[in-house]
């Protein structure tokens, strides 16, 4: 993340009982422009805000909705314990960054920030991930191109790789769709010029 977010309009939900802590937090919330709702009740699936602060002492398994896949949004954990379990699950819910209690309120906006920037480093990452996935998953494809191009042009897989490569390039689309269109006979094959 290369600037600092600006929150004005988001929606936060506060997952934890109401006490000192969260009037402080709430208030805090509020100046930074944020629109928070507090409640010790799960999240529904259906309504996931912006960002989401929970309560990670006290939290269970069950208070947000994922599980094993990535937090839907950024995620502040609020702990004023260090036990090793509670810090564990915090890091388990997708939490970002951590809020001391008893809450400062000079403590609120950089945890926002933090789980901010990295929630989306995580999507971030995430995606490049399903992609360099998505790439490997087609090499068999651009083998199978490849050995077609050899065959056509009589030419060494170091070659035929290259014309491969080259057509790819001029027509602006990934190796692996030019070859996906070679092996299906979409189109000709490339010239070995």
């Amino acid at each position: 993340m290369r600037e600092t977010p600006n929150f004005n309009g988001w929606r936060a939900t506060v997952l934890h009982r109401e006490d000192g802590n969260t009037d402080r937090l709430m208030r805090q919330l509020r100046l930074l422009g944020l629109d928070p709702r507090l409640q010790w009740a799960p999240l529904p699936a259906s309504d996931v805000p912006d960002l989401v602060i929970v309560d990670a002492d006290q939290g269970w398994d069950d208070l947000l909705p994922w599980q094993t896949e990535q937090a839907a949004c950024p995620v502040v954990a609020m702990l004023g314990s260090e036990a090793p379990g509670r810090i564990a699950w915090a890091i388990q819910q997708g939490a970002g960054a951590i809020i001391a209690k008893p809450v400062a309120a000079s403590a609120v906006y950089p945890a926002l920030v933090m789980a901010a920037s990295i929630h989306q480093e995580r999507k971030t990452n995430a995606e490049r991930l399903r992609h360099l996935e998505e790439r490997v998953r087609l090499r068999p494809l651009v083998h199978a191109a490849v050995e077609k191009l050899m065959r056509a042009h009589r030419v060494d897989e170091e070659r035929a790789y290259a014309i491969l490569r080259d057509h790819a390039m001029r027509r602006r689309l990934p190796m692996e769709q030019i070859a996906a269109f070679i092996v299906g006979g979409a189109e000709p094959l490339p010239e070995a010029g």
